[in-house]
């Protein structure tokens, strides 16, 4: 493992996106909106290609579909979600690097309603954060910066001094958008993502220093 860009900058907290970044749910996520796709004629293709990273009301409400209410076809489809966890994982070295970091600098910031996300963090083994940010908190979600600003504000760090985790570009825009500084995590892809950001393909190896005055600073372990 290479050492990660950020390894000379302190940062006040870590901001980590859910799916695709500390967990992986992909496969849950299309089986529900590949059937949901097919029962109202929507090209499965095209629609999976946007719905990572963002709140479902919204991907639905951007398809233009008539006679559909977004928000009652969102909460179907979290219903969905939240009762299938088959193959909902840590990425790897997640849970380790989690349980490491101060309980007051990092928060966990998600697309998903929060009953989802905390199906979801329990069927991966993920430690319950200090702070979750889910889609019901913000009016306008990802690539909207609300969620990450009022991540580091309930945590009371300058968004500009937070790193955050993402895996999907809906997520990375949101994150330029409120100012912080970015790491791509790789381990989901199927396709080399175009990012101008530090990527890594997971949290083996990468380790915190926590510094006198308590920020955190990433290193990682030398082979």
């Amino acid at each position: 493992m290479t050492l990660p860009a950020y390894s000379d900058r302190p940062f006040g907290a870590f901001l980590f996106d859910m799916d695709g970044t500390v967990l992986n749910s992909i496969a849950v996520g299309e089986r529900v909106w590949t059937a949901w796709a097919l029962r109202h004629n929507v090209d499965v293709e095209g629609l999976l290609a946007i719905v990572h990273g963002r709140k479902a009301s919204e991907t639905i409400t951007r398809l233009g579909l008539s006679g559909l209410d977004p928000a009652e076809e969102a909460r179907l489809l979290t219903l969905a979600e939240i009762a299938d966890v088959e193959g909902v994982d840590p990425i790897a070295g997640a849970v380790n690097f989690l349980n490491a970091l101060p309980r007051d600098r990092w928060a966990i910031v998600t697309s998903a309603p929060r009953d989802l996300a905390a199906v979801r963090l329990k069927a991966a083994g993920i430690p319950w954060p200090p702070l979750l940010i889910t889609g019901e908190d913000v009016q306008k979600g990802k690539p909207a910066p609300d969620c990450f600003r009022l991540a580091a504000e309930r945590l009371g760090q300058p968004i500009e001094q937070c790193l955050v985790f993402e895996d999907a570009p809906a997520g990375i825009e949101a994150a330029q958008a409120a100012g912080a500084a970015v790491l791509v995590i790789s381990a989901t892809h199927r396709t080399q993502l175009e990012t101008p950001h530090p990527s890594i393909a997971g949290y083996d190896g990468l380790i915190t220093d926590v510094l006198s005055d308590g920020s955190l600073r990433l290193t990682c372990k030398q082979a």
